[in-house]
């Protein structure tokens, strides 16, 4: 029965968002009621229960501070001022515009938490012209620039990692995802480089003008502020995991406390409070423009934080439903090796995630991905990091990826033309990444 609800679900939530094209906040709606009837005469109980679990979530209200964190960067400048430092160390390699696209989604996904689209159009709106004046073609500079967007899911925080820790909450913790999906996304990062650096030599790309790239003081001397952020984001990491954690517990009054404060939200405080600093003199300073900013953020809560609530709550319902025990004893009577039923998985997510984005895909099979993963001895940390993973493919994903069709309209290129390079230069071995960080080949820090 909990198999046939989580079908529902799925099926719900990938006829309403895409073939009725309504957003995903009404299909989560609509996905979660539809679970809900699955409990009989016990739907109504089972639904409140799941709606106050969901509500008293820290996921929930992590959520909502990563959103207002990811708007203030954006609103406030400051990622602009930080890509010009960055343009102006690595726009005299061969390609460095390529580079610099890169290292910029990193950077978005690392302090803004984007969606692989928004993505695509902050990095690439910046370094799409730069590629095409440097020597690349449209279709190369745009497969680059959409290849690349699938950072902002693989690198935390993200959206995604919110709703995954939501439904692994039982199994694992909050700062065990955010380390061990920073480990994978590093391993993202090293793919893409060794990716621009092929691609460079293949299409022969030439260095840049020295007058086309920003004199490295200059860029520096104007926005050296903004590399605080990348302190801000570490700070709590350090005192709240590893030495740092223990030395606060044993030689500071907090004490055993430091093992009750949570790393996802203290990272957007921090981050937040480090723009506020630095950028204040961007912030609303009329009524009229508090207001806006208000309507803006605003906007982003209606439909995250409506997905991640009732990603939680149906989760909740399916777990009450028995999915867990389903789901284990399926596998037991299929008897698949560990690494083909990695494999299996990996394609099955892959294939979602094509007419999906990320976050849809988490939120729709996330649970049964990882349910799957842990019943053949992989670590609840490391499946949510191998789901996470595979779901920031979506950004490279043909036919239906957002960020293609954004890079694609940026530098004027036609976007079935970036259709295969995708697919063999950053869907296999992204998912090959995933695989191998399930297998335990690629370690990883939890």
């Amino acid at each position: 029965m909990a198999l046939i609800a989580l079908a529902v679900f799925i099926t719900i939530i990938i006829t309403w968002s895409v073939a009725v094209k309504r957003n995903m906040g009404e299909a989560m709606i609509l996905g979660f009621i539809g679970t809900a009837l699955f409990a009989g005469q016990e739907m109504l109980p089972i639904a409140w229960a799941a709606i106050i679990e969901a509500s008293t979530s820290v996921v929930v209200y992590a959520a909502a501070a990563f959103i207002f964190m990811a708007y203030l960067v954006e609103k406030t400048g400051v990622i602009t001022r930080l890509t010009d430092i960055l343009s102006s160390v690595f726009g005299r390699l061969r390609g460095g515009p390529a580079y610099v696209d890169a290292i910029v989604s990193g950077t978005l996904g690392a302090i803004a938490g984007g969606s692989n689209t928004g993505n695509a159009a902050a990095s690439g709106s910046i370094t799409g012209p730069w590629m095409t004046r440097t020597g690349w073609s449209r279709e190369r500079a745009a497969t680059v620039i959409a290849g690349n967007a699938g950072l902002g899911a693989g690198i935390p925080p993200s959206a995604s990692m919110v709703i995954v820790a939501g439904l692994v909450a039982s199994m694992t913790t909050l700062e065990s995802i955010y380390i061990g999906l920073l480990c994978a996304g590093l391993y993202q990062v090293l793919h893409r480089v060794v990716v621009t650096f092929a691609f460079t030599r293949i299409d022969r790309i030439p260095r840049m003008h020295a007058d086309e790239i920003p004199p490295f003081v200059r860029a520096l001397s104007s926005g050296w502020p903004t590399l605080l952020i990348f302190l801000a984001a570490a700070l709590p990491i350090v005192f709240t995991a590893g030495p740092g954690a223990i030395w606060l517990e044993e030689s500071t009054p907090l004490g055993e406390a430091v093992g009750d404060a949570s790393l996802i939200v203290w990272i957007p405080v921090f981050i937040i409070a480090t723009v506020v600093a630095i950028a204040w003199r961007s912030l609303p300073r009329s009524a009229p423009a508090a207001r806006e900013f208000a309507q803006g953020v605003i906007t982003r809560y209606s439909t995250i934080v409506v997905i991640i609530f009732f990603a939680i709550a149906a989760s909740e319902i399916l777990s009450e439903l028995g999915l867990s025990q389903e789901v284990a004893d399926l596998l037991e009577r299929a008897s698949l090796p560990t690494w083909l039923l990695l494999i299996i998985v990996s394609i099955f997510v892959v294939v979602i995630a094509g007419p999906l984005s990320s976050t849809a895909t988490v939120t729709t099979i996330g649970q049964v991905v990882i349910l799957t993963l842990v019943d053949v001895g992989i670590d609840p940390a490391v499946a949510a990091v191998v789901l996470l993973t595979l779901a920031s493919s979506e950004g490279a994903s043909p036919p239906a990826s957002g960020s293609i069709f954004v890079a694609s309209a940026l530098v004027g290129a036609r976007p079935e033309r970036t259709f295969l390079p995708l697919v063999i230069y950053y869907v296999v071995p992204i998912t090959a990444i995933a695989v191998l960080i399930g297998l335990g080949v690629l370690p990883i820090l939890t």
